[in-house]
């Protein structure tokens, strides 16, 4: 989902006329790196900014910076600022985090299974057709 769904959802939200669980649910956990992030605090966090961005190679600085700031808003995870010169900060996955963790570790073994099946030819792609039996 973009940023417009999830600032829509917010507003639908605000003015109490949102009544859809699992737009909800995407609004809060769709976009680039959020899964990868709520990932890698919810199992082996808290982490500083540079070791989240280090996990995320392929992102800039730019993106988790916002969905990070996203998680937060959301609740989904905390911002500490350490007294420490240059300052650092560590984030850690939230209660309401955590209780995402049985649907992203659920994510995880589908898309591995699928991964499984499309490297051995199994299956096609999008359709998900059995080739040969």
């Amino acid at each position: 989902m973009t940023d417009s769904v999830r600032e829509a959802v917010q507003e639908k939200l605000a003015n109490g006329i949102f009544n859809c669980p699992k737009e909800l649910t995407l609004s809060m956990i769709s976009g680039k790196w959020k899964i990868n992030i709520l990932y890698h605090l919810g199992t082996d966090g808290p982490y500083y900014f540079y070791e989240l961005q280090k996990l995320s190679p392929a992102a800039s600085r730019k993106e988790i910076t916002a969905k990070l700031k996203e998680l937060v808003e959301d609740g989904l995870v905390n911002r500490k600022p350490l007294k420490t010169v240059p300052v650092k900060v560590q984030y850690s996955i939230t209660p309401l985090g955590k209780s995402l963790m049985p649907i992203i570790d659920a994510m995880l073994k589908w898309g591995q299974q699928r991964l499984d099946d499309l490297q051995l030819g199994q299956v096609e792609f999008g359709l998900g057709k059995v080739k040969h039996e």
